[in-house]
């Protein structure tokens, strides 16, 4: 969230998806019911330190920290929020005084805190306990969030084992102290969200959501036939296509295929923001991407494209819209589609809180075209538009446009003379950003070519190795620099 949309947030009255609370040195009583029942309606924003008028009374500075450790462990204990979901509230400055915010997205599963029901209406919280009004519940989720349908025949051996530490790796290197990692597998994928009890039912098993970011392709494709990622490069040959990559297999490796079509055919023109250099591509498609995945609408059969034109990019996927037409970035609702895939990848580092995404591409893509903001329209199907620059380098699958024309002129002229055929494009791009960024950590690289950490240090490891970048300086203050040779 920016100050801006807070600002937007505090001056408006509360409703069903707005609630504040004073709270100066503790979480207040009845925070978890309010929390309950925007998960059980349609998600909401709750502000800590503010009266009901939105006036910013504040947060204790001594006691901000404590209250933000207890609210993310409070939701992710199962005793207090069943099932738990785990939330991250931000601290801001506001006035002089501190406030925290809380976006609760929409949940695809019922919760309950201190083993009640909540939901939620422009009067506020209140407790659901006739029958049929628990039902209604239930039958919006399961006929809105198809990713919750319970497959009872699924078992930890039909997914694939070495995404496991795979996605420990990835958790890890965004969160060294996440509570997610002391976990084993099967404990992981009930917090997340991936294993459900039906209660009206009494059903119980994995989820669609479990199988797409776990699941093996032939299990993937047994339950999904139609899935598919389809990423074309129609700029030369517009009738049919120059380069393809035909996805389908789980969210997590689809993720990082994906992202790598886009680091092979996408230009990436030098940016400083400060004084740091900082990779557009990777911010904008970041986003792009995790966007495409998460937010769609898995049942239905429309197929999902990522489309690199000469001019822009167009990513469609099918969509269960909440709306219709052109999404204005500063005057939107943000609606999760798949509540548990969205708070997975954000685990991962793979996306932000609900709406900033939206925003961050707004703001950032019209600096990387260099002329027309991005587009997004909510419809059955939702489209997102990114124009590119107009002085693209050519898809050729090799270093690209985030290097100067000098830069890149003189850097394959050395990668042709002096680097060893088996280098990758991985490894040249580690080695053209350390020679861009002399003394950049490894931490650093992970972020700005959005890849874990254990791949980033194998390929700092194997450029180390054959000479090409040596490690200056102590473990904390040290980095990486390029050699002689």
């Amino acid at each position: 969230m920016s100050l801006q949309r807070l600002n937007q947030l505090l001056h408006q009255p509360e409703n069903i998806r707005l609630e504040f609370k004073e709270a100066a040195t503790d979480l207040p009583k009845n925070l978890f019911e309010t929390v309950c029942a925007m998960l059980n309606r349609d998600g909401g924003d709750i502000v800590l330190g503010a009266n009901n008028r939105g006036e910013v009374t504040g947060v204790s500075e001594s006691h901000s920290a404590a209250m933000v450790t207890n609210l993310v462990n409070l939701s992710n204990n199962p005793q207090k929020l069943d099932p738990p979901f785990i939330l991250f509230p931000m601290v801001y400055e506001l006035e002089g005084k501190r406030v925290i915010h809380i976006q609760v997205p929409a949940s695809s599963q019922v919760h309950k805190t201190n083993g009640a029901i909540y939901d939620r209406s422009h009067d506020g919280d209140f407790k659901v306990t006739q029958p049929h009004q628990i039902a209604g519940i239930f039958n919006r989720k399961r006929t809105h969030y198809s990713e919750g349908i319970i497959y009872p025949a699924l078992r930890l051996v039909d997914f694939k084992a070495d995404l496991f530490p795979k996605v420990r790796n990835l958790i890890r290197s965004n969160n060294f102290n996440h509570p997610w990692l002391t976990l084993d597998d099967h404990q992981l994928m009930m917090v997340a969200g991936l294993w459900r009890s039906d209660w009206q039912t009494g059903q119980e098993g994995y989820t669609l959501a479990a199988a797409l970011l776990f699941g093996t392709d032939q299990v993937i494709q047994s339950i999904l036939p139609h899935y598919k990622i389809d990423a074309l490069v129609r700029i030369q040959n517009t009738e049919r296509y120059d380069d393809r990559a035909y996805i389908q297999t789980n969210l997590i490796e689809a993720y990082e295929q994906l992202m790598d079509f886009v680091e092979k055919h996408l230009p990436d023109p030098f940016y400083m923001e400060g004084d740091q250099r900082m990779s557009l591509r990777a911010k904008i498609f970041r986003e792009i991407v995790a966007n495409l995945i998460v937010h769609r609408e898995y049942i239905n059969a429309h197929p999902c494209t990522f489309v690199i034109h000469k001019d822009r990019v167009q990513a469609e996927n099918a969509n269960n819209p909440h709306g219709e037409g052109p999404i204005d970035p500063l005057h939107f609702a943000p609606f999760p589609k798949n509540p548990s895939l969205v708070k997975f990848f954000i685990q991962l580092g793979w996306a932000d809180e609900l709406g900033s995404g939206v925003l961050k591409v707004s703001r950032l893509g019209s600096i990387y075209s260099g002329k027309k903001s991005p587009q997004f329209i909510e419809g059955p199907v939702f489209r997102m538009i990114v124009y590119t620059p107009e002085s693209r380098a050519a898809t050729n699958g090799g270093l690209n446009g985030g290097l100067n024309e000098g830069l890149n002129e003189g850097l394959n002229e050395g990668l042709n003379e002096g680097l060893n055929e088996g280098l990758n494009e991985g490894l040249k791009t580690v080695l053209v950003l350390i020679q861009q960024q002399p003394g950049i950590q490894a931490k650093d690289i992970s972020g700005q070519l959005n890849r874990s950490i254990k791949t980033v240090e194998k390929q700092i490891k194997t450029l180390t190795d054959q000479h090409y970048i040596e490690r200056i300086g102590s473990r904390k203050t040290g980095g990486y620099y390029t050699t002689s040779h």
